[in-house]
């Protein structure tokens, strides 16, 4: 039995003008490529620089499909209330196309209030939108009637069978799973005020549960554990990086309402549910995690460390030679000759 495959995240938050990002995460993405990770996702962020750099993801990754050849491209998420859903159908199926299949469509219902006022969205109603949005997206995908007997050129293929769901609750999983799509599960996720030390498993267990019990017989389970690790030659650095970072990212938490426990960078690092140090550091801290046991793909982000380009392409080598195999994770059979 082979372990999970991994994936590469990015927000895009490179300190650099938005052009440079662009560069510098699809160096990052053929980095990975070269370095046998099985896939790139990367996530949408609208109006806020601080909170993610790419409006327009399907766009990013048609240019990235160019420069790469293997690697398969993620979108983590598309927030879909906020977008015209025939649109999201039509331009998944070109960037697919260009990227010879490589596309997996991963969708959310979106995290930030206001980002919904200039798109014309309630945030209110984010969660029936999603619904009947997301059931037009699948009628488009399966080449139904969308409307005045109109289906979707060109068709989707076997698109609509890489579709993906983030979520963080159980209710989500339930959803994904019954229409057996893949299920992503984040690198943190706020607690209760009552259960404020809970591990991160405790939080996404009840969620795999619900995405396993709801799955179609026959169907099997697309599991994406998130996780935030930075892997670097000695613990010193990875520190130095994350006193900014961590910190950083406790406040953003904190002035959207969530409770993060601690000032001291230790109790940063446990609260904000990160990986970081040596590469026998992280695979030990990995390696602790119950749910990374039930995914069946773990993806790997600098977030929120947010350490400089060139040590985020150090920390995909450390990955991909050293945490992967000492945890039994699976690389692709790509990795170039030259590494």
């Amino acid at each position: 039995m082979t372990g999970p495959t991994i994936a590469f995240f990015t927000r895009l938050l490179d300190d650099a003008s938005p052009a440079e990002r662009y560069a510098l995460a699809t160096e990052q993405i053929r980095h990975a490529e070269r370095y046998g990770i099985g896939r790139a996702w990367v996530a949408q962020h609208h109006f806020r620089a601080a909170e993610g750099g790419l409006p327009s993801p399907l766009v990013f990754l048609a240019n990235v499909a160019a420069q790469t050849s293997s690697i398969r491209l993620g979108t983590g998420v598309i927030t879909l209330p906020l977008e015209d859903a025939v649109r999201v159908a039509e331009d998944a199926v070109v960037a697919d196309l260009l990227a010879g299949g490589r596309l997996d469509l991963g969708l959310g219902s979106g995290g930030t209030p206001s980002s919904f006022v200039p798109f014309g969205e309630d945030v209110r109603d984010k969660a029936p939108t999603y619904d009947r949005k997301l059931r037009l997206l699948l009628d488009a995908l399966a080449g139904r009637d969308i409307g005045a007997e109109n289906t979707l050129y060109p068709d989707a293929g076997a698109l609509a069978d890489r579709i993906w769901q983030a979520t963080f609750s159980a209710p989500g999983g339930h959803r994904a799973g019954v229409h057996g799509h893949g299920l992503l599960l984040s690198r943190t996720q706020p607690r209760s005020t009552d259960a404020l030390h809970a591990p991160l498993s405790a939080l996404q267990d009840p969620i795999i549960d619900a995405y396993l019990e709801a799955l179609p017989d026959g169907v099997a389970p697309r599991v994406t554990a998130s996780r935030t690790v930075f892997v670097a030659d000695d613990r010193a650095e990875a520190l130095r990086f994350a006193e900014v970072g961590l910190r950083r990212a406790a406040e953003g938490f904190r002035r959207q309402g969530q409770t993060i426990p601690g000032d001291d960078l230790d109790e940063l690092i446990v609260a904000l549910d990160t990986h970081l140090g040596t590469p026998e550091q992280v695979a030990e801290s990995l390696a602790a995690d119950a749910t990374l046991a039930r995914a069946t793909e773990v993806a790997f982000q600098v977030h929120s460390v947010d350490a400089p380009h060139e040590h985020v392409l150090r920390s995909i080598e450390l990955f991909a030679a050293q945490v992967a195999p000492a945890l039994g994770y699976t690389l692709t059979d790509t990795i170039k000759e030259n590494v």
